[in-house]
């Protein structure tokens, strides 16, 4: 094996300690169809997922759902498991000591106990059978677990997971989703609270085998808040850990923009955000800072719309705001620009923002030069029944991006392209318990969102999936928004469609990589 070989495998590995798992293999050049000295484009050949615990609620029930796109190229073989946290969790040593009779050759009790849930944990939560078809799972009460999950070979390319929880009554109740994650290094959370009115838990998730340790900071609307105990919190090996905001802050704000660092290790996390009169939804991380942000899918219906911002640094920064209607990019009235203050969070009002028309945010800094993170906070409903979503800065769709867990009635699938028309072929699966594939294609306008008539699988029996691939034209940003009516309440829940990284462009290992070494 040459230099470069090595190079390119040492290349891969570092990628993959940081982003969830993700790997290639140095590739064949006649076998990718590629001349010598081009760059590859492969499939991911190992990923890895993390979902956070769903609920405290006794009254919850949560469906997790795991599905891997038809990939060519991809491996004949594989696997896509997710397992229950806390069922990966090394057993403490001394523990199993005292399951050993003394006497050689037999166990005590507990022995056969502590043997029967080792079996147990090797059970899957969840386990695909083949690509191209969902397969989901059912949990009950607070007891759902976390997921931590790896897909190598055929299932690797393109893995999503998602977990969908209903709560009937009490803080939270409603509609709870959030699509399962990378672990990563870093964070960012605008839109959480601290205030009495919510239940705010930042949920951490640790995959691999040694201690990570996370600091978790806090900034309000005067700056960073004192933090009792956010620095230094230790997440076991293969294990979650939820923490409640408010426990590591005297001080109650409304609107509290969270940043989780990683000093060694890397987690997996979100923020579930739970209100005692507006229901709750989970918060997503927001795209990285960045001086453009977009924030798609808004429902049409929204009756009030709350963004959230936050620039981290001392530089003040005035945001362009616009929508991206149907017919175009539109300024709302009376919010042409917001100010931000650098290192404090700032809340604005945007009142019934989309007025009965698909919308998407479309946020500007000057010259894209102070980079911001946001998130808008979503009310539909009348007042005494409303229930609450959140939607992050979401990350384009490069490639493809799929929302699972989606039904024939109630799925909604915004689109939009803020700078440039584009092009978007949109693939139902087969459904978890039967019906066959369709696929459609539609033409986005630029500066426009619209939210589409997605296909359905024909003779839909269960849920199924909905797989986002751009064809060509400008950057894509999408969301899929679940509902229903329990008792007079919309319920509903909003996830991004983030691409899903199931493909990597991988230079051919005879490739003149000298300029490397300058």
């Amino acid at each position: 094996m040459n230099r470069t070989t090595l190079s390119l495998i040492a290349g891969a590995t570092a990628l993959a300690a940081v982003t969830g798992f993700a790997a290639v293999s140095a590739p064949d050049p006649e076998a990718a169809g590629q001349r010598t000295g081009a760059a590859a484009t492969l499939p991911v050949e190992r990923t890895g997922l993390l979902c956070p615990r769903p609920s405290t609620s006794d009254l919850a029930e949560t469906t997790y759902t795991s599905f891997t796109p038809v990939t060519e190229g991809a491996d004949g073989k594989g696997t896509a498991v997710l397992r229950s946290a806390a069922q990966q969790s090394a057993p403490d040593e001394n523990e199993d000591a005292e399951g050993e009779d003394e006497k050689d050759g037999e166990t005590t009790e507990k022995g056969d106990k502590d043997a029967a849930k080792d079996d147990k944990a090797d059970r899957p939560v969840l386990q695909l059978k083949k690509p191209g078809k969902p397969v989901s799972a059912e949990a009950d009460g607070a007891d759902a677990p976390a997921l931590v999950g790896t897909a190598d070979g055929r299932f690797a390319s393109g893995w999503t997971a998602q977990q969908t929880t209903e709560v009937a009554a009490g803080t939270g109740r409603g509609l709870q989703g959030v699509a399962c994650s990378a672990a990563d290094t870093q964070f960012w959370f605008p839109g959480a609270s601290t205030d009495d009115s919510r239940t705010d838990y930042i949920h951490l998730t640790n995959p691999d085998d040694s201690a990570a340790v996370v600091d978790i900071e806090l900034y309000g609307k005067d700056g960073e808040l004192e933090t009792t105990v956010g620095e230094g919190i230790t997440v076991k090996p293969r294990s979650a850990e939820p923490v409640l905001l408010s426990t590591l802050t005297a001080e109650k704000q409304t609107d509290v923009t969270v940043h989780v660092v990683v000093r060694s290790g890397r987690v997996g996390a979100a923020v579930q955000a739970l209100d005692d009169e507006t229901g709750g939804d989970w918060l997503p991380a927001s795209a990285d800072p960045s001086g453009r942000l977009v924030l798609p899918g808004i429902p049409k219906d929204a009756k009030a719309v709350r963004l959230v911002a936050f620039t981290p640094g001392d530089a003040d920064v005035d945001l362009k705001v616009r929508l991206a209607a149907p017919s175009g990019l539109i300024t709302p009235a009376g919010n042409e620009t917001l100010h931000l203050k650098g290192g404090m969070t700032a809340a604005f009002d945007l009142g019934e923002l989309t007025r009965g028309e698909a919308g998407s945010l479309v946020l500007t800094a000057p010259d894209g030069s102070v980079p911001v993170v946001a998130a808008v906070r979503v009310l539909r409903g009348e007042e005494g029944k409303q229930e609450s979503a959140f939607i992050p800065a979401a990350r384009p769709i490069e490639t493809r991006a799929t929302a699972l867990d989606n039904t024939a009635k109630g799925t909604t699938l915004s689109v939009t392209a803020p700078e440039g028309g584009a092009e978007i072929k949109v693939t139902a699966s087969a459904g978890t318990e039967g019906g066959t594939p369709q696929t459609k294609t539609y033409s986005i306008k630029s500066g426009t969102t619209q939210d589409i008539e997605a296909p359905v699988p024909a003779g839909l029996k269960g849920g199924y999936a909905l797989t986002v691939e751009t064809r060509s034209g400008g950057p894509v940003y999408a969301s899929r928004t679940l509902a229903s009516t329990e008792g007079g309440v919309p319920y509903f829940t909003v996830q991004p469609l983030p691409d899903d990284r199931g493909m990597v462009a991988v230079p051919d290992a005879s490739e003149d990589l000298s300029v490397l070494q300058r």
